[in-house]
């Protein structure tokens, strides 16, 4: 699978643009993420800020996470405009039966596939080295489109799971 994605993302909105990631717990269909993306154009499109227009765009990147960006350079994004994301995004949520809330579930890009892994689960899968240092995460605290194209996909240990593990412990069998 390539991963790269810069390049779709675009280029006029600010690097300060806001930036909101929603993890799926599956891969959508071909025919639910042609759906998706007709979702995010029309709210997208339609997205206004108490009558104003926002400058906003929707994503579906790697048929996995519905990315939002906020450009507020003219129009900052108040609570009721960001409230009416939210309620898109239960709208996928429960059209597809999927789950996009759950921050529990961490990513990660193992043999070119994305692999999810509960928290609970990190330091058993670091220990028996299915995770190591190394490894690609999705990095989905990110909040600006500049940390989007700089340090979403990211190795483990330049990630705040770094903290939470010792990587020199590990086993070696």
């Amino acid at each position: 699978m390539n991963f790269s994605y810069v390049h779709l993302l675009n280029e006029n909105f600010s690097p300060n643009s806001r930036v909101w990631v929603y993890q799926c717990n599956r891969q959508f269909s071909i025919d639910e993420a042609l759906d998706i993306e007709v979702l995010l154009e029309n709210f997208t499109s339609n997205w206004e800020n108490h009558g104003a227009p926002v400058c906003g765009r929707g994503y579906l990147l790697f048929g996995q996470f519905i990315i939002l960006i906020v450009d507020e350079k003219n129009n900052p994004i108040g609570g009721c405009s960001t409230d009416s994301s939210i309620r898109l995004i239960k709208e996928i949520q429960q059209k597809f039966s999927v789950n996009l809330f759950d921050r529990t579930s961490l990513a990660f890009i193992r043999k070119e596939k994305i692999e999810l892994l509960p928290l609970s689960q990190f330091q058993y899968a670091v220990n028996n080295q299915f995770i190591t240092e190394e490894t690609l995460y999705f990095n989905n605290t990110i909040q600006t489109k500049k940390e989007l194209e700089e340090n979403w996909i990211i190795s483990v240990k330049n990630s705040w799971l770094n903290k939470k593990t010792n990587f020199k412990n590990t086993s070696t069998s």
